[in-house]
């Protein structure tokens, strides 16, 4: 997984400068995640806001922000509230969720709502970026640490009486690939595929389980029986 998130973080935003607004009600901890966000790229603009209130204003002052970071924790709003508003606002604007505490349900929670990924404040600062980079190529990020955790897994082993979604051979590929971090471009190199037809075949998923997001679809896929493997293809 390393070594693909390496070959991943080669991507860039090249010609424009990155906007990213961090949402934060420490000024320490903004001051601290403004200063990594300086390894993204040469050219970053951090846009600091203390609480909800400040970044939605500063969300409809710019509307060319490439991402936000949010804290879940915060003074005037939970994180799901706020990711609620943003996603009315803001619908194509990716937001990374921060917690001060590993909680497999609030993560689960904010994922479903639409969150491009859920990150710890206690992780290391290489894992914030390269999150950072994937949500900035388009992809979503889930930590390989708390995908394994068994509060994760009891979070959302759901499947009882659920009918099981019907994917086709390949679709269940694809699927598999999903479950273990891959992003398109890489299942479509492991199973030699067109880049147009791993997105199509992602839009089946997507529909049979009936969800929105790959988010959701990881989410969602064990209520069907569908659980990450071990196997690295």
């Amino acid at each position: 997984m390393r070594k693909l998130c390496q070959q991943l973080i080669t991507k860039n935003v090249r010609g424009k400068i990155l906007k990213i607004l961090v949402v934060d009600d420490h000024a320490l901890v903004r001051a601290g995640l403004s200063q990594v966000l300086k390894g993204l790229d040469e050219q970053v603009n951090v846009l600091e806001a203390p609480h909800c209130a400040r970044a939605f204003e500063l969300a409809a002052q710019h509307p060319d922000l490439d991402l936000v970071l949010l804290d879940y924790h915060l003074p005037d709003m939970n994180g799901l509230e706020a990711l609620t508003i943003f996603g009315k606002n803001h619908p194509e604007l990716p937001i990374v969720m921060l917690s001060g505490s590993v909680n497999p349900q609030i993560m689960r929670q904010v994922l479903a709502k639409g969150a491009a990924g859920f990150l710890t404040k206690s992780g290391l600062s290489d894992e914030l970026l390269t999150a950072l980079r994937l949500v900035l190529a388009g992809d979503v990020y889930l930590s390989p640490d708390l995908l394994s955790t068994p509060a994760y897994a009891n979070a959302t082993s759901t499947h009882t009486e659920n009918a099981p979604a019907l994917l086709t051979p390949r679709q269940e590929e694809v699927l598999y690939l999903l479950l273990n971090g891959r992003s398109n471009k890489e299942i479509s190199q492991t199973l030699d595929l067109a880049d147009e037809t791993t997105k199509s075949h992602v839009t089946g998923i997507l529909r049979a389980f009936g969800v929105q997001t790959r988010i959701q679809a990881v989410l969602a896929a064990p209520r069907f029986g569908y659980v990450k493997s071990d196997s690295s293809v």
